[in-house]
């Protein structure tokens, strides 16, 4: 599935603009030239965190998906993954272990480049109301960032809204090719609101909710909460809904992403409302 990715020239943007309104303030200090790069270079790569990280989950899901309704050792790769993805299934006392092997030399997926593994298990029970699916990376690079991390991804067969959904316990680390490094946890839940079960993947939907921090290696803590929910239309590029709170230093405000239309629309509105269009890249 796409991935929704921001535009960070946009968003440089609203940083720059909103430093120029704390410096308005008599109360507070005048950021210099060199903070102001800071600050900006971090949102550009938060918004890095994201895209790996969606990108990963749409996979796990996908793969998931896909052996869930399989059966064999070794499987094709489902719908949407290219030929150098490699899958492994191998069954260890009632679990499965299923390997998603990008090589490394790189594997183009959905526009990016990945290498490495992700190593994924669970118990299959197509009786069970959840599934537990526990994954650990390996070796692993999105874009030539090394993404570190182990965690979980628990499936609900159905919400109280009758609904699949998936919770994902977010715990991962970023490393990139200059050395910088940024940690992030927290929640995201994706409830699958339209298309499961039709096997045509070009009309699912979902719905995303959850909240997470950031946290870089000098201190500095950035977070997110959604208050809206995100919704992905798997045949747009972007989220066509929802929305989130965006709180960092020296700057506050909501990131909303419309009412519906499939483009590449959005707005922001400062804590203090001023509200200023975004078009996405």
């Amino acid at each position: 599935m796409k991935n929704s990715r921001l535009n960070l020239r946009a968003i440089a943007a609203i940083i720059m603009l909103s430093l120029v309104f704390t410096a308005c303030s008599k109360d507070e200090d005048v950021d210099t030239p060199e903070v102001q790069d800071q600050d900006v270079t971090e949102v550009t790569r938060l918004a890095e965190i994201d895209e790996a990280s969606e990108a990963m989950t749409d996979i796990m899901i996908d793969v998931y998906e896909f052996d869930s309704n399989e059966s064999g050792r070794n499987a094709s790769p489902p719908g949407g993954l290219p030929d150098c993805v490699t899958i492994t299934v191998v069954l260890e006392q009632g679990s499965r272990l299923v390997t998603i092997d990008f090589g490394t030399e790189g594997c183009e997926v959905r526009g990016n480049i990945l290498k490495g593994k992700i190593i994924m298990s669970y118990e299959r029970d197509p009786q069970a109301q959840e599934v537990m699916i526990s994954y650990t990376l390996e070796d692993f690079f999105f874009n030539d960032k090394n993404v570190l991390g182990s965690k979980t991804l628990l499936k609900q067969l159905s919400n109280d809204n009758g609904n699949p959904q998936f919770t994902h316990t977010l715990d991962l680390t970023v490393i990139w090719p200059d050395g910088a490094e940024a940690s992030r946890e927290g929640l995201k839940i994706r409830e699958w609101v339209e298309g499961f079960g039709s096997g045509i993947w070009s009309d699912n939907v979902f719905e995303i909710t959850g909240n997470w921090t950031s946290t870089f290696r000098n201190g500095n803590v950035h977070t997110y909460e959604v208050i809206v929910p995100l919704r992905r239309e798997v045949i747009c590029t972007y989220f066509v809904s929802g929305s989130f709170e965006v709180q960092r230093t020296n700057f506050g405000g909501v990131f909303d992403y419309g009412d519906g239309d499939c483009d590449n629309q959005a707005t922001f509105t400062f804590n203090d409302g001023t509200v200023i269009d975004i078009t996405l890249n």
